[in-house]
This record gives structure tokens, sequence and C-alpha cells, in this order.
């Protein structure tokens, strides 16, 4: 009986890994049916043996996974293999790109510097991503931590900004064994009235400067400037500047991103609508500050004609005048709509400004019944065009804009993303992506074509040597499976091209984090339990 029991319990374990939820389901209404539930569980009823035996055995593992350290062990696996493809498709032909950005002088090179990719928040690289030939999926387990921010020294190690409950860690990674190599611990996170899966205080973009530094900003107001190398090349955190900013904002604000002007001087946001600068190389901040009044939820873009920034209701150049005090160069309001929609952090538009070559910025405003991707002159403001995109009352983005061509972008549709709750039992978001095409000439938006692939909240990202836009995508299912891939769409067509499947279940959530191309074709997400890469076998 015993071995009948242990046969039909670890039988019912195989059926939920290869089916999913489902068979869960299947088992407590097995076991609540008339009649039938009573037997049921009166066979399953253990002994005292049998029960110490279980929780000797959950202590064990418990405590291996514990005792391990991070990243040598993979993301626990979910359920549902034999009901969801783990690769559709078919390997791509590279088909490059030609759009070229501008290298930032106080910054590391572009593709290596910021979760934007650059100083102009392209999230375009110049180097190839992964074709589809044969992909391999790997991932380190980190515990509940996720590494939303990735860049890449000059050793081609990853530097990682890493989110957990209590607060953020910096950490360089080796990409090849994806184990951390050295870990700083950053001040706590403190209570700002913000759920934690929403809190971009201090723990969401840093950027590496041109001598391989990692600048971050603190949740106690201060700028930290950490070497990730020693004087012998290997990996180290140790901080070499530290600028106090509490002179300049208040207790009750945060720092929510920073960037570098092409002069060096560093330029900050706070979350209730601050925007500083100050020149680094002293002890103290000192530097200026100018209040908008509009809260910031994004990140920076910067050329050498000033700092762009969105806030709620507007976007702005900013420039530093002769002493130095950030002022207003233009601004220009958008359609903010009628309140913040599902898949927002804020009432606004939910993109970090990206600069294009011609002298173009492009958003997305917040309008209703459809949000658009517009196009500005990075000149003076003015608004070139805007194109609606996505469906009525089913439109919304949290995520940057891609550039895809001269005056093209991809949009992404993060409607419908409230938390990592929105994705589990099979479910998925709105979802849906477009490209956006501008005629500056003619002064004319057009939609050139929309995909159905959902990408709750992927940050995507484009190689322009493969002509791919990289996502992270999840599909619905009736089984009630979780299940995650890394898509790649190609540019041109907005076909998917192939999709290999990352893993199963809810630690694969990417939740906000962004794609992340290394320079030897990799592509690395972050999850709430660790990180992902996924690689073309050689």
């Amino acid at each position: 009986m015993r071995f009948q029991r242990t046969a039909a319990l670890a039988t019912s374990a195989m059926l939920w890994l290869l089916l999913g939820p489902v068979v869960l389901l299947l088992a407590v209404l097995l076991l609540v049916v008339p009649r039938v539930g009573p037997r049921v569980r009166a066979w399953l009823r253990p002994t005292w043996r049998v029960v110490a035996g279980w929780a000797a055995a959950v202590v064990v593992l418990v405590g291996v996974v514990v005792v391990v350290p991070d990243g040598w062990l993979p993301v626990p696996p979910g359920s549902g293999a034999l009901v969801t493809p783990s690769y559709v498709g078919r390997p791509a032909r590279a088909q490059p790109i030609d759009l070229g950005f501008p290298q930032h002088p106080a910054m590391a090179p572009n593709g290596k510097s910021s979760m934007h990719h650059d100083g102009a928040a392209s999230d375009a690289y110049a180097w190839a991503g992964p074709l589809g030939e044969s992909p391999e999926v790997d991932t380190a387990w980190y515990g509940l931590e996720e590494c939303a921010t990735l860049a890449f020294d000059s050793h081609d190690r990853l530097v990682a900004l890493c989110g957990t409950r209590s607060g953020p860690l910096l950490r360089v990674i080796d990409p090849e064994t994806l184990r951390p190599l050295a870990t700083k611990d950053l001040p706590d996170r403190r209570d700002t009235g913000t759920r934690v899966w929403e809190d971009l205080c201090g723990g969401s973009y840093f950027y590496l400067d041109d001598r391989d530094r990692a600048v971050l900003a603190t949740t106690d107001r201060r700028v930290l400037v950490v070497a990730t190398s020693d004087a012998d090349g290997d990996a180290d955190l140790t901080t070499e500047e530290a600028y106090d900013l509490s002179a300049l904002v208040p207790e009750d604000d945060c720092v929510i991103a920073l960037m570098p002007d092409w002069a060096g001087r560093v330029w900050f946001v706070t979350r209730d609508g601050r925007v500083g600068a100050f020149e680094p190389g002293g002890d103290e901040a000192g530097g200026y500050v100018l209040e908008l009044g509009e809260d910031i939820a994004n990140s920076l873009a910067v050329d050498r004609h000033g700092v762009y920034v969105v806030t709620t209701h507007a976007l702005y150049r900013l420039v530093a005048g002769r002493d130095g005090r950030p002022r207003v160069d233009w601004r220009t309001a958008y359609d903010r709509g009628e309140e913040r929609k599902p898949g927002q952090l804020t009432q606004g538009s939910g993109t970090t400004p990206t600069l294009l070559p011609g002298g173009l910025v492009a958003i997305t405003d917040n309008a209703e019944p459809r949000m658009h991707v517009a196009f500005h002159d990075a000149g003076d403001g003015a608004l070139v065009c805007r194109a609606a995109v996505f469906d009525d009352d089913a439109s919304a983005t949290e995520n940057s804009l891609v550039p895809v061509g001269d005056g093209g972008v991809v949009v992404e549709n993060n409607h419908g993303y409230a938390g990592p709750w929105s994705t589990l039992l099979g479910r998925a978001t709105t979802g849906g992506f477009a490209r956006v095409d501008v005629d500056r000439a003619a002064g004319e938006c057009t939609v050139a074509w929309t995909s159905t692939e959902v990408a709750p909240t992927s940050v995507a990202k484009v190689s322009l040597a493969t002509g791919l836009v990289y996502a992270y995508t999840k599909r619905s299912s009736w089984w009630g499976v979780d299940a995650w891939y890394l898509t790649a769409i190609d540019a041109r067509t907005g076909k998917r091209v192939w999709a290999v499947r990352t893993g199963l279940g809810p630690l694969m959530n990417n939740h906000y984090a962004a794609v992340t191309i290394g320079a030897d074709a990799s592509v690395y997400v972050a999850t709430p339990a660790g990180l992902v890469r996924v690689r073309d076998r050689d």
C-alpha cells in the first residue's frame, strides 16, 4: 500500500510537470467529489513516518537552496512542458539595418553602458543577436531577486543593478556561468507608499561611464561612482566617489534616473518632478535643481544639444545655463489622457524619450481611446506627426520605443499588466507590437505593420546586424500553463521569425526587466528569480 501511494503521488507530480496546473485542479476535484473523495483521502492518509520523511526532505532541499551560492542552480522549473512548444519558426537570415548613433563621450561604448543602450536611449545594438539556430537556454537562480538593468564592462562581464524585497544590489556577473563575481549591498528601500513591484526609487537605472565605473543613485539620496574591477582587472565593486543630494532632493522624494550630458555634468530626475545637475569631482554634489512640478517615471536621453525628459504632462529639452543651473530650452505638452491605464505606472507617457537620426525625438502619449506614437523636432519640440496604435481602449505602454530604420520605431503594448498576477494560470495581457514610420518632409506618420505577439513588459531591443527585434513574450493557455519565450520579430515585416521557450511558471516573468544583447550574440533577460541567457548553439 505504501509503495502504491508513493507511486500515485509520483505519477501525479510527473503529470503536473508535463501538463500543468490542470492536473492539480483534477486532483482537488478527485479529493472533494462526494463518495469518491472520502475513500481517496483515506487511502492517501499518511503515517507519521511518511510525514516525517517528507518534512525532512523539504528541510534538506530548502537548506541546499539557501546554502548553495547564487547562480549555481538553475531557476526552478515550472509545469506544462508537454503542452507548450519549446521552439517555433525557423532560423533567420540576417538583414542588417543601416542605422547609427553617436558615441556619448562620458559613457561606456554604445550597447554596453545602460538599460537603453546609449545616450540616445536607442535600444539598438550594432552587433548581432541570436538567429535561432538550435538556440540553447541557460538560467541561474538568485532567489527572489531581479537584475532588471544590465550593462557590460570592458571585460564583457555583466554589471547588474538588482532588486530584492528589501532593497537593491550591484553585481558583477560572469556572462558564461551566470554566477556573481562581486556583489555590493546598497541602502535598503524606504517606505515610499509605492508597491514594491512599482517602486523605481534608486533601483532601476544606472550607467557605466567612460572609465568603466557604475554611476547610480541610492535610496538615501546619494550618487555613487563604483569601480567594476580592481587594478588587476578582476571583478571588484569599490566606491570611488559619493555625492550627497540631500540638499537638492527632499526626504519625501527620490532619484529615479541619471545620465551625464556631453560635457560630463551629471543630470538626475526625481519621482516628484525635480531635474538636477552637478559637476562631479568633489565630495559634495553641490549643483542645482529645477522643479518641473510634474511626476517622472522614466529615464533620460541626451545628445550634444541637451537633456530630454518626459513627465506625466510634457516632453522637455533642458540645458545648463552659464552658471550650471538647469533651464527649460523647450516644453511640448502631449495628450496625457483622462486616467492611468492598466499597464502603466503613472498617468501619462510610459516611454523614455528616444532620439533618432535626423533630429527627431519620439515618445508615446496616453490619449483615449488609442495612444499615439509621436515624433517631435528635437530642435524646438514641435510636433512633426503622430499615429494611433492598437485597438480602442486597449493601448498602453511602459517601455521605450525601438528604432528600426531612419524614421521608423517599434512600440510595444503593455495594456492590462498590473503586476505578476496578471499573467498567472495561463493568462496573457492584451499585447501587440506596431511599427510606425515618419515622413518628415510630408509631416505624416503611418503604421507600417502590427503584430499580435504578447509581451507583457519586455523592454524589447533590436539588433541592427540581424534586423530582428527581440522581445520577451507569453502566450495564453487553456491548460493554465505560464510559458515564456524569447521571440524574434522581423523589423521590416513584423512577422515572428522564431521563438524559443525560456521557461515555465511565474518565476520566469521578466516584470519590466530589459532584453539585453551581448557582443557574443547572447541575449540576457532577468526574471524575479534570476537570469536567463539564450544563444545559438556553436
